[in-house]
This record gives C-alpha cells, structure tokens and sequence, in this order.
C-alpha cells in the first residue's frame, strides 16, 4: 500500500488536506507514517534518509519503491490519479491559471513566511541544522510576507476562490499556509478582510479539520 511520510507543518498537511479533498482514506488507500521532525526524528531514520537524502516531509512512497517528495508535485501526482474531484483544472488553460496562482503564492508568500519563521520565532529549532538569515533579516523577510498576503486580499476580492471561480489547489495551498500562521502565533495582517471571509468560509471544509488535530 501506498505510504505517506508525514509529520507537523504546512506541507505534510497541504498533502493530508488534498488526499481528504480527493475522497482517499487513511487506512484504506494509503498508511501514514509519522515523524517528530522537532526531534529531528525524519533524520535521524537511516531508512527514511536513504529514501529521501533531503530528510524533508512529506514524502509518498509508492508500491514499487518510487519515492516522490515535495507537496505541490505530490499532489499533481495525486490528481492525474483521482481526476475527480478535479483541483489543478480541466483544461491547459485552468491548469495554467491554476498554477499561475500557486507558484505567485508560493514565491511572494510561502518563502518569506517561512525564512521569516526559521529565523525568528523559529530559530532554535532551525539553526542547528540549516543555514538561516540573521533575525533581523527574519523580521524584514516576515514584513515582506504579510504585505504580499494584503496584495492576495485585494486580489481575491469578493470571491472565495482565488482561480477559476472554485476550489482548486490554489485555495488549498493559501488555506493551508494561513492555519500553518495561526499554529506559530501568526495573525492576519490589517487590511485583509477578504482572507479572514476566506478562511472562515473554507474551515467548513472536512479537510480544515487536520488543523485541529494534536500529533
């Protein structure tokens, strides 16, 4: 059976949240494994680390062996598997617009947030085992975060899709980031009242509920 290598963080649960999104049930289409990545525990796992050098979650290990990391390419995988309920589009046009928007949010907000983290609130669990910006750096980079989620406010407007006027990966991938926020004492910044309508409207969800569960 397919096994999910997963722990704490936005990028195991963006999986997690897809696979529910999708209709696929822990236990039936896929086994999870869990590591405490505060413990350091993916990296020290010989077998994990030979699987996957990088020692990063998640990771979806096939039944032939393949290992495949990284969430966004994890979930196009994921889809060109269980096409319904479709989340990247149906055409190269909605596909094209769906990415447009997840690689903007990936790059204008996803890489600040968390350099930003790493090299603040989150720096002695980081430090040790990766280069990270000085804090003043983590704070200017945190800054630059919050002022591109304002620019995703004013572009999502009234709508609580963000492409193609439904849900797709791009809301999911938003969605996520903003709980992973929440989890490290992050808020909203002022002026975002369209992304705080967004998220109470997609905590309705049945995925939303993977943030209120301990691990």
């Amino acid at each position: 059976m397919t096994i999910l290598h997963s722990s704490l963080g936005p990028n195991p649960r963006l999986v997690r949240m897809f696979m529910i999104e999708k209709g696929l049930e822990e236990g039936k289409d896929f086994t999870r494994v869990h590591y405490d990545i505060i413990a350091g525990q993916n990296r020290q796992d010989a077998a994990y680390m030979r699987k996957n050098p990088q020692g990063t979650t998640p990771m979806l290990e096939l039944d032939d062996g393949t290992c495949l990391t990284e969430s966004w390419p994890i979930c196009e995988f994921i889809e060109e598997l269980h096409p319904q309920p479709n989340l990247f589009g149906e055409t190269p046009v909605e596909r094209a617009m769906v990415r447009k928007w997840a690689r903007l949010f990936d790059q204008e907000v996803v890489v600040p947030m968390t350099m930003g983290f790493r090299a603040g609130a989150g720096r002695a669990m980081f430090a040790p085992r990766m280069s990270v910006v000085s804090p003043e750096a983590g704070a200017e980079l945190s800054a630059l975060a919050d002022e591109k989620w304002r620019m995703f406010d004013s572009c999502l407007g009234a709508s609580n899709h963000i492409a193609l006027g439904r849900f797709t990966f791009a809301d999911l991938l938003i969605f996520a980031f903003a709980n992973f926020g929440f989890t490290i004492g992050w808020k909203l910044p002022e002026g975002t009242d369209n992304l705080a309508r967004f998220i109470d409207t997609h905590n309705q969800r049945a995925c939303a509920a993977i943030w209120q569960q301990a691990e």
